[in-house]
């Protein structure tokens, strides 16, 4: 049978969003896809957030609103540490040239991603109206960069949102073998310190899954970021401390 598209609701600027019960389900063209239009200013994109919502769309295309489900997520627990990541990772924690750092080069982090295009995916989709959001919702706080530095060269890293111990992953980028891997395992020690229990994927890829994300009902991960918003917010800054949390394991 061919799919069909519901239609699409579309958002006035500072509107609210619709339920995300109501998102395109598995039938549809874009299963997910819960409205278009919009903006994307900070508050905006809390209230998304917070509903288990994200922006992601293409040049030429309004702003897109997503609430897959089934949802991919990576429980901290079970975060998967090859063989070959853990002699990179102890290699790297031993030189000491080779640091994590947060937030300290969050554009230049975001860029990067952007000019890395999703697996499978032609171009990018972190279009420079995505990189001036997630730019200010960083200097508001929500926005955070992991980075790997080697030698003083940021060579990789990732950029997520927070909201309280609420943990949505974003994109990544590597300049160097496995540096966003490194990073990825530097935000999970972080996670696994603070009591973080799960890190939003947003969408399956089999690279995600390898290293143990899963996918989870849309309904039990709202009810996990919602617990978890209530929760106080940690402070974004890493310790190598968070590496036994990754390597004891």
């Amino acid at each position: 049978m061919p799919r069909s598209s519901p239609s699409l609701p579309w958002l006035e600027p500072g509107s609210a969003f619709p339920p995300v019960a109501s998102a395109w389900g598995a039938q549809s063209d874009a299963p997910g896809l819960l409205a278009a239009g919009g903006d994307l200013e900070v508050d905006t994109l809390q209230r998304a957030y917070a509903h288990g919502i994200f922006p992601w769309f293409s040049q030429g295309q309004p702003i897109l609103w997503w609430s897959p489900d089934p949802r991919m997520a990576l429980q901290v627990a079970n975060f998967r540490l090859h063989r070959s990541l853990r002699k990179v990772l102890l290699r790297f924690r031993a030189d000491t040239g080779c640091e994590v750092r947060f937030n300290t080069a969050f554009p230049a982090v975001i860029q990067a991603c952007a000019s890395t295009p999703r697996q499978g995916q032609p171009g990018t989709w972190i279009l420079p109206a995505m990189v001036q959001a997630y730019t200010r919702l960083h200097a508001a706080g929500h926005a955070h960069s992991v980075e790997t530095w080697i030698n003083g060269e940021l060579v990789g890293g990732l950029y997520c949102v927070a909201l309280g111990r609420a943990v949505f992953g974003e994109s990544m980028f590597a300049r160097v073998p496995d540096a966003s891997k490194i990073a990825l395992a530097a935000l999970v020690g972080f996670c696994r310190h603070h009591a973080i229990a799960l890190i939003d994927c947003q969408q399956n890829t089999r690279h995600l899954a390898s290293l143990g994300a899963a996918e989870m009902p849309r309904e039990a991960f709202l009810a996990h970021i919602q617990q978890a918003q209530r929760e106080p917010e940690v402070n974004w800054r890493f310790s190598p401390l968070y590496w036994e949390h990754i390597l004891s394991a």
